[in-house]
């Protein structure tokens, strides 16, 4: 036994029922776009369409005694008048075609998607087309267009029963007047029939949003399989992650001997740093870490016999503002500059070429670039 469907659809299943060209549609206000635009055309166009008209008819029925002996001139003639036909109707069509495609993207907006015409066997089995014959959808869509054929059958018929008597007296006007009187007559009916369409439109957009969303609800089985899925996904991209970082952190601890020194604050900051002299525009940062990271730093770094120096400011200063495998900020090359002194001086003293240098000076560092400076006030 299925599970009731009685949650509304998630953001994720509406994204997927759009990506497969499920979407609400409605038939209805389109045709009410398409033929309320074809008669905005014909009214507009109504004085030029009337002298075409009128040469038109007035050219199709002028014959003289050569083109009634020629028998191929009356197919001659209604080839010429079918092409002047469709020179009219065919971008009345177009017109009528693309406003009823803008209305449709104004219900449902524009999805591009070949899903739906991807061969599928099951939409070849007679029991499931049975049940998409008789389904829901299919019931309300046939008994509405079924009302709407009834309807705007009944205003065409009483209003070409009021008005027979005027389209009887078009018969006795001069060819222009007859063609204005008709026009008129005819205007009327067709704002009858738009007024039904507009007050079908009005009903079917709304209905068709709720069908479509009916569609789509979702049961508690499948609510907890979604969210199983993006939970899982999201397990797999936190571990991806873990792994990236994991790697990033191998290659900066495999980088911290060939440095030249490593600058910390006591416990919670390291950079190591490289230089070399005509190889490298300025010093460049090889690793960093903060907390247990930058110990492990550290450890390498004393295991690998490369310096390492307290200088506070400087090691934040240089985590918060310095990537890996780039050169430091060109606001740090003095600080950095003087601890690099201060470290070949000591390598010089150690290896018997000077005197020991003392404590290490005091560093230029901009205070703006600390992390951990509050601005006074």
């Amino acid at each position: 036994m299925s599970e009731d469907k009685n949650l509304p659809a998630s953001a994720r299943k509406l994204q997927k029922a759009r990506e497969d060209g499920q979407i609400a549609r409605s038939r209805d206000f389109g045709h009410l776009a398409a033929i309320a635009a074809g008669g905005g055309v014909l009214v507009a166009a109504a004085p030029m369409l009337s002298s075409w008209m009128k040469d038109l008819l007035a050219n199709g029925l002028r014959f003289n005694a050569a083109s009634v002996q020629n028998t191929g001139f009356m197919g001659e003639r209604l080839g010429e008048l079918v092409m002047k036909m469709l020179l009219v109707v065919l971008p009345m069509g177009a017109l009528m075609s693309l406003v009823a495609v803008g209305a449709s993207i104004a219900i449902g907006g524009w999805v591009w998607t070949f899903k739906p015409m991807t061969p599928d066997l099951m939409k070849l089995n007679p029991l499931s087309g049975l049940g998409r014959v008789f389904s829901k959808q299919q019931l309300i869509d046939a008994l509405k267009a079924s009302v709407l054929a009834l309807i705007l059958g009944t205003i065409g018929a009483v209003y070409l029963r009021r008005h027979v008597d005027s389209f009887g007296g078009a018969l006795s006007m001069p060819l222009p007047a007859a063609l204005s009187h008709a026009g008129s007559v005819i205007l009327g009916g067709l704002l009858l029939l738009l007024v039904a369409l507009a007050v079908f439109a009005a009903i079917d957009v709304p209905l068709q949003r709720h069908m479509h969303m009916a569609k789509l609800k979702m049961s508690h089985q499948e609510v907890k399989q979604e969210h199983k899925d993006v939970e899982g996904n999201l397990e797999m991209k936190a571990k991806v992650r873990a792994r990236m970082r994991e790697m990033a952190n191998r290659r900066m601890i495999a980088a911290v001997p060939g440095a030249d020194l490593v600058v910390m604050n006591p416990t919670h900051y390291a950079v190591a740093l490289k230089y070399e002299e005509g190889g490298m525009g300025a010093p460049k940062v090889v690793a960093k870490g903060a907390d247990l990271m930058a110990m492990k730093i550290r450890d390498t770094a004393k295991e690998a016999q490369v310096p390492v120096l307290q200088a506070p400011v400087l090691a934040r200063a240089l985590y918060a503002h310095a990537e890996v495998d780039r050169e430091i900020p060109a606001a740090l090359f003095s600080a950095v500059a003087q601890v690099l002194a201060y470290v070949y001086q000591l390598r010089a003293a150690l290896a018997g070429r000077m005197a020991m240098p003392g404590a290490l000076p005091e560093l230029n560092v901009p205070v703006e670039l600390d992390p951990h400076h509050k601005p006074a006030g």
